[in-house]
């Protein structure tokens, strides 16, 4: 006949008493309460109908049986231990897939994919660029990168930079025949558009320049398209940031206006609730998070 085998919450809270010696402690250990524990291990004695602790002069000690039963539980779970470190460390390697927009890929991840790789020699990864990375979070992919307001359910967020839209032009079309100087010479130039007019419709509201036509100049449908657009003396940008952030920093692009606008939307890295400190998910988490938090830092400074 096959014994039917206690809870296994139950020799947790034994393994940890017998070990410690000591209820309190293993109470501790657990993140349980005192009661919980002396609660498990009188379950656990009336299931084996046996005394397994005694106490003597205050102190907790094991019977015999206690005794006995304890010496091959903690080999059990010692190999619990060690079965669950082995898998941890092979998640900790092998490949990992992540889902971007190309601008963001292209403009930033990209750049900086060589430290990850010096940092996680075991690990590596694979860009998966979408039009669109909302929903992204299939099964072959592990963590993505999204655009928008960082309301998606059912997922893990965290916010990268804070998005601002600043203008950004070719130096040489302020050297051009059209001056450059001032807000209001901005309409005597080709605006650039990302995916919408909007943008430029709520930063002109913002300066407080009214009954300023936006409706004309290209539409791209990707950032990255009309930051180089801008690159190549097009016409004027409204850019995100962080992504025009290489190629002012280069002088292949400059700030005609100084005035910035808080965009209504950032960049987010998303993964699975329950793989925020999994592995090589972790891993690529960890290492985006402390690389934003530098660059944050360093443009502080």
């Amino acid at each position: 006949m096959a014994v039917r085998l206690p809870p296994l919450n139950a020799l947790r809270a034994f393994e940890a008493s017998a070990r410690q010696l000591s209820f309190t402690r293993a109470a501790e250990e657990l993140f349980v309460t005192q009661a919980a524990i002396s609660h498990q291990i009188k379950s656990l004695e009336e299931h084996l109908a046996l005394k397994l602790f005694m106490r003597k002069n205050r102190a907790l000690l094991l019977t015999e049986e206690g005794q006995s039963y304890y010496s091959d539980i903690k080999n059990v779970f010692n190999l619990l231990h060690e079965a669950t470190e082995k898998l941890l460390a092979r998640g900790a390697k092998g490949a990992i897939t992540v889902s971007l927009q190309p601008s963001f890929a292209i403009q930033w991840l990209v750049p900086r994919l060589n430290t990850f790789n010096l940092l996680n020699p075991d690990v590596d990864v694979r860009i998966k660029a979408v039009d669109q990375a909302d929903n992204s979070l299939t099964e072959d992919v592990d963590i993505a990168i999204y655009h928008g307001r960082g309301r998606w359910p059912g997922v893990h967020v965290d916010k990268l930079h804070t998005e601002y839209l600043i203008p950004v032009c070719s130096p040489l079309l302020l050297e051009g025949n059209k001056p450059l100087n001032t807000i209001h010479d901005l309409t005597n130039h080709t605006l650039l558009h990302d995916t919408s007019r909007r943008d430029w419709k709520r930063w002109f509201k913002d300066v407080g320049v009214k009954g300023t036509n936006v409706n004309h100049g290209p539409i791209f449908s990707h950032s990255a398209m009309v930051v180089q657009a801008a690159v190549y003396g097009q016409g004027i940008a409204l850019a995100q940031s962080i992504l025009a952030k290489p190629d002012l920093d280069a002088g292949r692009l400059v700030k005609p206006v100084s005035h910035t606008l808080i965009s209504k939307d950032s960049f987010y890295l998303v993964c699975r609730e329950h793989q925020v400190d999994v592995g090589k998910i972790a891993a690529f988490r960890e290492w985006v998070l402390d690389t934003v938090a530098q660059e944050e830092e360093w443009n502080d400074a």
